[in-house]
């Protein structure tokens, strides 16, 4: 099976909320997207592995991704070390996607900080000709960065307004992460009632930043190559501040 498009996630529910818009977007647009949860988020407070593997599949379906994974590479326990690369690369290899997102490598959870830097190494790793790992090689054009701190300039913003209910819809997937009022677990920072207001809020404010309703705002290292301007630019921008 060949992709597209590979978004890497730490744990089940991250990619849907950092990326989920652009997936949908990118399916409507014909392209074969995919999905890899690099843990099972099984060191979560609320719900089970079980009950996670199920919601992050009926996620998968609801942005349109062709097939999802987890590499079960210790949620809590993340690392950049070989085994864990190997085990990327051999997706990469499998998949051979052009594209690949991945979590921006500064964040407090350890394996945000880590799935960054272990999916740009694996990902250039999956090109070399005498690796000895599974698969043909295969290098992606372009590692993408999303979850982007607030003091980063985005390197580009998605317009997601037209896919940001559906995205929402993915994310609700996830019951036993968000807020349930039936539900009897501990409270968490995201089952908290106001934590989707939150994130509805960030992506208010980076759709601000290029005149639509709703953006995702992503990060790549090497500087773009533009081919047309005048298509890039194609309507009058407004600056509000």
């Amino acid at each position: 099976m060949q992709v597209d498009v590979l978004a890497f996630g730490p744990h089940p529910d991250d990619v849907e909320l950092l990326v989920g818009g652009t997936l949908l977007r990118l399916a409507s647009l014909g392209y074969r997207t995919a999905i890899v949860d690099l843990t099972a988020g099984e060191m979560g407070t609320r719900g089970t592995r079980e009950k996670r593997a199920a919601e992050a599949e009926g996620a998968a379906k609801l942005l349109g991704a062709v097939t999802r994974r987890c590499l079960d590479l210790g949620d809590g326990r993340l690392t950049v070390d070989w085994s864990s690369k190997l085990a990327v690369v051999q997706v990469i290899r499998e998949l051979r996607p052009r594209l690949v997102f991945t979590n921006y490598w500064e964040n407090n959870h350890p394996d945000h900080a880590v799935s960054g830097p272990l999916i740009a190494e694996a990902a250039y790793l999956a090109g070399l000709t005498r690796l000895d790992a599974k698969g043909e090689p295969h290098r992606p054009h372009r590692v993408i960065y999303y979850f982007v701190p607030h003091r980063v300039a985005p390197s580009f913003i998605v317009d997601v307004s037209d896919y940001y209910q559906k995205k929402l819809s993915a994310i609700q997937s996830h019951r036993s992460q968000f807020h349930d009022p039936t539900s009897q677990e501990p409270e968490t920072t995201i089952s908290h009632p106001d934590f989707l207001a939150r994130i509805e809020g960030i992506h208010r404010y980076f759709g601000s930043l290029i005149d639509v309703e709703f953006g995702e705002a992503f990060f790549v290292r090497e500087a773009l190559k533009v081919d047309d301007p005048m298509a890039l630019f194609d309507k009058p921008y407004t600056r509000f501040a």
